[in-house]
């Protein structure tokens, strides 16, 4: 679960994001925003026909880790038996707008 956090912080400050307590607007008490990041590894870019001087790829569709969180199996695919690493990283960030002093959200309740 640490490592995931450290994943989380270095993502977090390259692409210049904050976390939610850091994300409250400064100027007024009536409005605060949430940032939230998801992420996620997609497909597969492994070059599997690297060594003939090709490129193919093996079609594995989603990173599936093939062990618990915090173990060494935790960054090899299930599915295809790659490292994380060779898996397309993907970023969602969600920001949800409050407004009122008690923390109503304008896309529903909190």
């Amino acid at each position: 679960m640490q490592e995931f956090e450290s994943i989380i912080i270095i993502i977090m400050r390259r692409y210049n994001l904050r976390s939610s307590d850091s994300s409250r607007n400064q100027e007024s008490n009536d409005y605060s925003r949430d940032v939230r990041t998801y992420v996620r590894y997609g497909e597969c870019e492994k070059n599997q026909a690297e060594r003939i001087g090709g490129h193919a790829v093996d079609g594995c569709r989603e990173f599936m880790a093939s062990g618990a969180e915090g173990t060494p199996q935790a960054l090899t695919c299930a599915a295809c038996g790659c490292n994380r690493s060779f898996h397309k990283l993907e970023l969602r960030t969600e920001v949800v707008a409050n407004h009122g002093r008690h923390g109503q959200s304008l896309h529903g309740q909190r």
